[in-house]
């Protein structure tokens, strides 16, 4: 199963609560050195909780935690760095106004001479380390404007610069092309070969069968199985984490689709996207693909007013909406669920109330007071409808799963009665049983009159749900293509316009 054989981590019967809410029942985690071992689970199953006391950010209320065979517990991320644990989080945070090699050194530079910095070392430690990663970084360059990727690898560095034996993965292809998943996953290879213990956490069970060799299953904060993965089976896992049978994936009901409620007319960014137009139907559900970068996202956030544009007009209800002004984008009647739903979309220290409750304040103030009865009241019926798992309104955001965070983030939007919903990325990090709920809830608001304006990376999800395609590349829209003329192989030629432009 392995090269080596020796256990490097192992949690047995972990658990952890915070106050009433049991995050961890019974959480348990197997992983030998010169292995890449998978931990799967639904948002929610206690995957994160289990990660963050192997980080140091939590501390286990009962269970064992062993280390190379040792009985550990970490009370910081600091001790557990120095056991030689590394945590690769999905979007790494580097000092943009440092160097690559100065953010590989934080805080343990090489001193010369006179006590001085010897920068000179430090680059030429920091090639070194990205020459045996099979990686070409520039170490001197600012880390501002770097992309996920390359953070990540500056993570691993980091890594392999402190001997780390075990590395944990989370979520690291999430915001990677193709081509950035290869690379990323070149080098876990070459990091298992040398012996080290990895874990990776990942929804795409492509990734987990093409790059590990054992996988365990949590499932509502307990351990299910492990197993070897040449001895399961997608679908065996799936059955494994949901403990239930899994409905349609893309449960998409039929919507009487009606009169345009959105009309995007020459719509201009310099630079970013040209003479985009479309409309968006009432019971439409019309999805923006296209390979990443092409502009996308871009035409959302003006569309809604995040960004500028410089040339051409939004209109909705048949009434003109004013450039770059989200509040006049809310008043006319437009919902926007942003991608990265963390930075942009929540409040993560704020409560569920006090999340969903965010965007219609005004209507729920008194004297310019609002009250936690009144956040609760109008939080309430949308938590329920969006089955959003906490115990309670006034849980934090921050302590919810990705999938509960998505549904609170729609809630809020929800919340104002949009007549058109921009959603980009619905169901990004999202488990496959959430991910059927995501889908279905879609195609009910479609069902009932709303028209949603859907961008999405994943081509199953835009050819599932959709019921007309635009397909976006570079800045433009190359196709616009009826449900049932999409398939994998046109959506995928007007993202590269390998037969040029298609109206």
């Amino acid at each position: 199963m392995n090269a080596n054989g020796a256990v490097a981590l192992q949690l047995v019967q972990v658990r952890k609560s915070f106050g009433p809410v049991m995050a961890l029942r019974s959480g348990s985690l197997t992983v030998c050195s010169g292995s890449i071992h998978a931990l799967v689970g639904e948002n929610g199953a206690g995957k994160s909780t289990l990660v963050k006391i192997v980080a140091g950010l939590y501390q286990r209320d009962g269970g064992d935690f062993l280390l190379h065979g040792e009985s550990v517990d970490f009370s910081s991320t600091a001790a557990s760095k120095d056991a030689g644990i590394a945590v690769i989080y999905q979007e790494p945070t580097l000092f943009p106004d440092l160097s690559v090699t100065e953010n590989l050194f934080m805080g343990r530079q090489p001193v010369g001479a006179g006590r001085r910095i010897d920068r000179k070392a430090m680059h030429e430690e920091a090639t070194a380390l990205f020459s045996r990663l099979g990686v070409s970084l520039d170490p001197r360059r600012l880390a501002e404007g770097l992309s996920i990727a390359d953070q990540q690898i500056i993570e691993i560095a980091k890594a392999i610069s402190l001997d780390a034996s075990v590395l944990i993965m989370d979520e690291p292809t999430a915001a990677l092309s193709g081509v950035e998943v290869d690379r990323l996953f070149a080098v876990a290879r070459s990091l298992r070969d040398e012996g080290r213990a990895l874990v990776f956490i990942s929804h795409r069970f492509e990734e987990v069968f093409d790059l590990c060799d054992t996988v365990t299953v949590m499932r509502d904060g307990e351990y299910v199985s492990t197993d070897a993965i040449a001895e399961t089976t997608p679908a065996a896992i799936v059955s494994k984490m949901v403990g239930r049978e899994v409905a349609e994936l893309f449960p998409k009901t039929p919507a009487t689709i009606g009169e345009p409620v959105l009309q995007v007319a020459g719509l201009e960014s310099a630079g970013v996207f040209h003479d985009v137009s479309f409309e968006v139907r009432s019971g439409e559900i019309v999805a923006l693909a296209g390979l990443v970068g092409a502009g996308r996202s871009e035409i959302a956030r003006a569309v809604f007013g995040v960004d500028g544009y410089d040339a051409g007009t939004v209109t909705l209800n048949g009434t003109a909406v004013r450039p770059r002004s989200p509040r006049a984008a809310i008043r006319a009647g437009m919902g926007f669920v942003p991608e990265d739903r963390r930075q942009q979309g929540l409040v993560t220290e704020a409560s569920v109330a006090h999340n969903v409750a965010a965007v219609i304040r005004t209507k729920l103030s008194r004297l310019g007071l609002i009250t936690r009865s009144a956040e609760n009241r109008a939080a309430g019926p949308w938590s329920g409808r969006l089955e959003v798992k906490t115990n309670a309104l006034d849980m934090h955001a921050t302590t919810m799963s990705g999938g509960n965070q998505q549904k609170v983030v729609i809630a809020k939007w929800l919340a104002t009665d949009p007549s058109l919903l921009i959603i980009d990325e619905p169901t990004r990090g999202i488990d496959v049983g959430t991910k059927s709920e995501v889908h279905r809830l879609i195609s009910e608001l479609a069902g009932q009159g709303m028209a949603i304006l859907m961008i999405s990376s994943e081509l199953p999800e835009v050819l599932g749900m959709a019921d007309r395609v635009l397909v976006v590349c570079e800045g433009r829209i190359t196709a616009d293509i009826d449900r049932a003329d999409a398939t994998p192989e046109s959506v995928m030629t007007a993202a590269t316009n390998t037969i040029g432009a298609a109206s």
